[in-house]
């Protein structure tokens, strides 16, 4: 046998085939020992890798989510109406503890942040305030909850001396407030009344209808720019399209259907939180101001001062009362009212077409509550427009309606007369923010003594 060596090739040369192949395991090898020393040095470096601190940078757990806080807001308008810019407004904690601080922009609103629900002062930093300015009341103390809109209201101006000095004239002060607040109610109260006097619905989303009227009403005045006096009518003719159509829509389907008016009472209270939230939604929870009649001063009249625009509203809500008087008493649409609303049977059977009836009724509740709805935003809320303006009057608007009696729309007229008064007068002695629970005050008595109201008839109840 041939001894194992370098083989020649024909041409003399040694073939490198066993070389090569001798190689090939050397540098598997080298490459094996690599990846050992490699993963040795890692496994060295750990634990002294795990033993530093981590980075500033790079946290080892995440940051708990931040609390956004509960926003609180207002308007800061001098007596005068000017807007009051750059004015610092604090919010201490009941501990007396500053949590928060803001200031004024150029459209006199301010806006800030409290960290938890509960009560809080809100002050005015007088050093801040413009030369010439004086405060009435620069402290408020409020509640503030989630959910809810938190609005404080600081009065400025210096304490005139003459009318507002004496009891005479300070008890007719709140007599005009008491007389217009209650005309207001008695705009939007009344078509509640007229609904359940010609269905016997309580009607929880009438509210709803004040606010979306008002809302319609700012959105043509600020957005496209319409005068206010023109956007008011076209929110009084939206709010009597969104009358006809709930009705259409809802109550006349279940009246067909002889739904039992518990079942209409609580998807009334269903379709209130679905208008109120669908509002919210469009038009956000904060407060804005119409773009006219915001910033009036008060004229004297000799016996009161009053501002043009809380004179006009006496003056609107009294000329509509007296037409609506009219229309239930002169014209055939409201004497076929009147008999729909003392005895549906006999009216039908006598040829009145009561379904007709019943959705004018509709039609005029849904304008009236618009109209009603743009005049508390003006004289009542000083010339904003909020999405739960309609849901804080419904109290008010049951408390006079149940007072007056249920399905009269003079009881109901008288009735919230009265509650105005009782409002006004009670914000005299109890906080401002609080002078809607006369409202609720009356309501429970009402309903204790004289369950069928003031001018109502026992046959209604029961």
């Amino acid at each position: 046998m041939r001894p194992a060596g370098p083989v020649r090739s024909p041409n003399g040369a040694r073939s490198e085939d066993s070389g090569s192949t001798g190689r090939v395991p050397s540098l598997l090898r080298a490459l094996i020992g690599a990846l050992i020393a490699s993963a040795a040095l890692i496994g060295l470096a750990a634990p002294a890798l795990a033993a530093q601190p981590p980075s500033r940078s790079m946290p080892s757990q995440p940051a708990p989510p931040e609390q956004p806080g509960l926003p609180v807001s207002g308007t800061l308008r001098n007596v005068d109406g000017t807007l009051l810019v750059g004015v610092r407004v604090q919010a201490l904690a009941a501990s007396g503890q500053q949590v928060a601080a803001t200031v004024s922009s150029t459209s006199g609103q301010w806006e800030l942040t409290v960290p938890t629900p509960g009560q809080y002062t809100f002050r005015i930093d007088r050093q801040s305030l413009p030369r010439g300015v004086t405060v009435l009341q620069g402290e408020v103390v409020r509640d503030v909850e989630p959910g809810t809109l938190s609005l404080v209201v600081f009065r400025f101006g210096a304490q005139r001396a003459g009318l507002q000095t004496s009891t005479s004239a300070a008890a007719l002060r709140v007599l005009v407030d008491g007389i217009r607040f209650g005309l207001v109610i008695a705009i939007t109260g009344v078509g509640l009344s007229l609904i359940f006097g010609t269905t016997g619905l309580t009607n929880f989303a009438h509210g709803e209808l004040v606010t979306i009227g008002a809302v319609l009403a700012w959105t043509l005045n600020v957005t496209f720019g319409l005068q206010l006096i023109w956007a008011t009518v076209l929110a009084i003719v939206g709010g009597g399209a969104l009358g006809a159509a709930t009705d259409l829509a809802i109550w006349r389907p279940m009246r067909r259907r002889r739904a039992g008016l518990v079942a209409q009472l609580v998807i009334s209270i269903g379709l209130a939180l679905a208008l109120r939230y669908v509002v919210l939604i469009y038009f956000g929870g904060r407060s804005e101001s119409f773009a006219d009649y915001t910033n009036q001063v008060e004229r004297n009249y000799g016996f009161i001062s009053i501002t043009d625009k809380d004179l006009a509203t006496i003056v609107i809500s009294l000329a509509v009362l007296v037409g609506v008087a009219l229309l239930l008493q002169r014209t055939r649409i409201g004497k076929a009212m009147r008999a729909v609303s003392d005895n549906r049977d006999l009216a039908a059977a006598s040829g009145i077409d009561v379904e007709r009836v019943v959705l004018f009724v509709w039609i005029l509740a849904g304008a009236l509550a618009a109209l009603g709805g743009v005049l508390f935003g003006l004289s009542e809320l000083g010339g904003t427009v909020q999405y739960e303006m309609g849901f804080s009057l419904l109290l008010l608007m049951f408390a006079g309606v149940i007072l007056g009696g249920l399905g009269t729309a003079y009881g109901a007229l008288v009735g919230c007369l009265i509650v105005g008064m009782l409002v006004e007068v009670s914000a005299q002695i109890i906080p401002v923010d609080l002078k809607y629970l006369g409202g609720l005050g009356v309501l429970i008595v009402i309903l204790v003594i004289r369950p069928q109201g003031l001018l109502g008839s026992r046959a209604r109840i029961g």
